[in-house]
């Protein structure tokens, strides 16, 4: 990767960041024989492949020279690295993200948590706690839609509810969320389309919270969907932090 920030060509197979920029005029993709159990036949083939780039399309590049004595395609590859690959490769970008989507919301984090004699991480704890002793008895007892049609169109417009059992944790306490995706042939969701819903009040015989979410679908065609709770706190950095998590069955 750094030697592109130089105009270096890449040879190799498509793994990492290769396998996201290459584009055919920046470098060679070493084919690979993936599917191959043998190692041995796998080895061969592959050194096959390596060997006719090389033979075939990187030393005549190299070696076919003007009267000059420049090797005309080969510098236009390495042109065409410098501009479309490198700005891709630079550290800037890398160190930007790193900055915006890491480093500074967790310095952000700590500070909240440790203001006021780290009142924040004391709450936090307190609450995890709570959602601890509660989780396994926290259930979705029913769920329901109405308004999806017969054939499910781009936009039509489907109202779901769901029931949720809370064992003692208030409906602020955890995040309720309806997913809905294309279904594929392993039924399994595919372009997961995901709507936070709202409690709405007591379910009608008595079994947990209600909460409801109205939304219009993505897409068309067969849909699945279910429903998740998770965990919810303004200090918790992700939904995911504590390893919890209900689905509807």
């Amino acid at each position: 990767m750094k030697s592109a920030l130089n105009g270096g060509l890449n040879l190799s197979i498509r793994d990492g960041w290769w396998d996201e920029l290459y584009d055919g005029r920046n470098g060679w993709a070493i084919p690979t024989a993936d599917g191959v159990e043998n190692p041995e036949r796998r080895d061969t083939l592959e050194a096959n492949a390596l060997y006719e780039l090389i033979t075939t399309q990187l030393a005549p590049e190299f070696y076919d020279r003007g009267a000059d004595g420049v090797p005309t395609s080969w510098v236009a590859m390495v042109r065409h690295t410098l501009a479309t690959l490198r700005p891709q490769v630079q550290a800037c970008r890398m160190v930007q993200e790193y900055v915006e989507c890491l480093y500074a919301p967790a310095a952000r984090s700590a500070a909240v948590v440790r203001a006021d004699s780290f009142a924040g991480a004391c709450e936090l704890s307190r609450y995890r706690l709570r959602v601890g002793a509660a989780w396994s008895a926290v259930r979705v007892a029913q769920v329901d839609i109405s308004g999806l049609p017969a054939t499910p169109e781009l936009g039509s417009e489907m109202t779901i509810r769901a029931a949720v059992v809370l064992a003692g944790l208030q409906p602020c306490d955890v995040d309720v969320q309806v997913v809905v995706g294309r279904v594929d042939d392993g039924d399994e969701l595919q372009d997961p389309l995901v709507v936070a819903m709202q409690p709405v009040g007591d379910a009608s015989e008595g079994e947990g919270q209600r909460f409801e979410a109205t939304l219009r679908l993505p897409h068309a065609g067969l849909v699945g969907y279910t429903v998740r709770v998770l965990p919810q706190h303004p200090l918790m950095a992700v939904p995911a932090e504590f390893g919890l998590l209900h689905l509807a069955t």
